[in-house]
C-alpha cells in the first residue's frame, strides 16, 4: 500500500522506515513543524516527576536542563523510548492518551508528594492538568515548543492524491486531521482510508474517505497495526 504519513519531519522518517519494513510505501507530508523555545531550565522546584505528553516534549526539555533525575510520566510508548534514549532514569509509561496519564499518576504517586510539571506546546489543551487538579495535584504547565501548521501540502502529494495513488494516511491528532481536510480541498478522497489513532481524530476528519478506521490503543503501533 502507499500509505501518507502526516507526522511532522522528526517522526515522519521514523515511520516511513517502519513501512517499509511492513511492505509500504511511505509517502512524506509533514502537516506540523516543531519549533523549540528558547530559555532557562524550567523551575524544578518542589516538582515529584515531569509529565511529557509527545516525544517533542522529552526533545524540547533536554535542550533546556541537563538534569535526568526527575522521574519523567510519560503518555505512551513513542514519548518512553524518546525520555529513554535522553538518559532519563526513571520513566513510567501510561501507554494511551492524557485521559490514561491522569489515571496512571494517580496511581503511581500522591498530590502530597510534590508538584507536577507538564512539559508541552503552546497548543496543548488543558485536559491533563484539570485531570490531574481535580484529584488534588498541584501541576506546573511549562510551555517549551510550539507547534505551527503548514500551509499547503506538498507537490508531490497533491499530485499523488490527485491521481488516486495514496490508498491510506494516517492521522495522529484532531489538529492534523483537521489540517489535511482543509488543505486537501478539491482533491478527491473518496478512495483514501483514514487510519486514526483514537476516536475523536476521527471525529475531527470533515471530508468524505473511503473507509474510516481506529486503533485500539492511542499509540503509534496500534495504528500502524491497522496496516496488517
Amino acid at each position: 500500500m502507499h500509505v501518507l504519513v502526516t507526522r511532522p519531519v522528526e517522526d515522519g522518517a521514523e515511520i516511513a522506515a517502519r513501512l517499509d519494513e511492513m511492505g509500504h510505501v511511505a509517502l512524506l507530508a509533514p502537516l506540523l513543524s516543531t519549533h523549540f523555545e528558547v530559555g532557562p531550565e524550567p523551575d524544578f522546584a518542589g516538582v515529584q516527576a515531569i509529565l511529557i505528553t509527545s516525544a517533542n516534549g522529552v526533545r524540547a526539555l533536554i535542550r533546556r536542563t541537563a538534569r535526568r533525575d526527575i522521574p519523567i510520566f510519560a503518555v505512551g510508548p513513542q514519548t518512553t523510548k524518546e525520555a529513554q534514549a535522553a538518559g532519563f532514569t526513571t520513566i513510567r509509561n501510561a501507554d494511551g492518551d492524557a485521559r490514561l496519564l491522569a489515571q496512571a499518576t494517580a496511581q503511581w504517586t500522591t498530590p502530597d508528594k510534590g508538584a507536577l510539571l507538564h512539559v508541552c506546546g503552546a497548543e496543548a489543551p488543558g485536559t491533563l492538568a484539570a485531570l490531574l487538579e481535580s484529584a488534588g495535584f498541584t501541576v506546573r504547565r511549562a510551555v517549551l515548543y510550539r507547534v505551527d501548521a503548514a500551509a499547503s501540502l506538498p507537490e508531490d502529494t497533491r499530485q499523488a492524491l490527485a491521481t488516486g495513488q495514496v490508498d491510506a494516511a494516517l492521522f495522529f491528532s484532531p489538529r492534523s486531521a483537521r489540517i489535511f481536510c482543509d488543505l486537501a480541498q478539491g482533491l478527491p478522497l473518496q478512495t483514501l482510508t483514514a487510519l486514526c489513532i483514537s476516536p475523536v481524530t476521527a471525529q475531527a476528519l470533515t471530508r468524505p474517505f473511503q473507509a474510516v478506521r481506529i486503533a485500539d490503543k492511542p499509540n503509534q503501533q496500534a495504528l500502524l497495526a491497522l496496516l496488517n
